[in-house]
């Protein structure tokens, strides 16, 4: 099975962006993507353990990517959850990590660990 990512981001244009490095860069396969967290929580809910990587803004359009990262609490069969987003002040660092997320990152600053993170993923689900 490809390794599956699904986008939680509002902006169109870092939405493309991710899809573009996620399926060049991770040779994985974007299944979805939205810009709220009531769309994201209805995609989740709908597709319980069919997903490998979830990259969540903590910033949206409705909603906020701690809603999204609180309504996995729940969720027993999941795969790897990231936060990244260019609110990743301590403490949201902290609140993301409490909710359940694996690993947050900075949009502006940690873009190379988000992708060498993501890559470790892949490997990990490929090998």
């Amino acid at each position: 099975m490809t390794f599956g990512v699904f986008l939680v981001e509002d902006e169109p244009q870092v939405q493309d962006s991710l899809k573009v490095v996620i399926e060049g860069f991770l040779r994985a396969e974007v299944i979805g993507a939205v810009q709220t967290e009531a769309e994201a929580v209805t995609w989740l809910q709908a597709h319980e353990g069919g997903w490998h990587l979830l990259v969540v803004d903590l910033l949206l359009a409705q909603g906020s990517g701690l809603g999204v990262l609180a309504s996995l609490a729940h969720c027993p069969q999941k795969g790897t959850v990231v936060a990244l987003t260019n609110a990743a002040s301590q403490d949201n660092r902290e609140e993301c990590l409490r909710l359940g997320a694996d690993a947050v990152f900075d949009k502006a600053a940690e873009v190379n660990e988000f992708l060498t993170y993501c890559a470790a993923r892949a490997e990990d689900h490929s090998g």
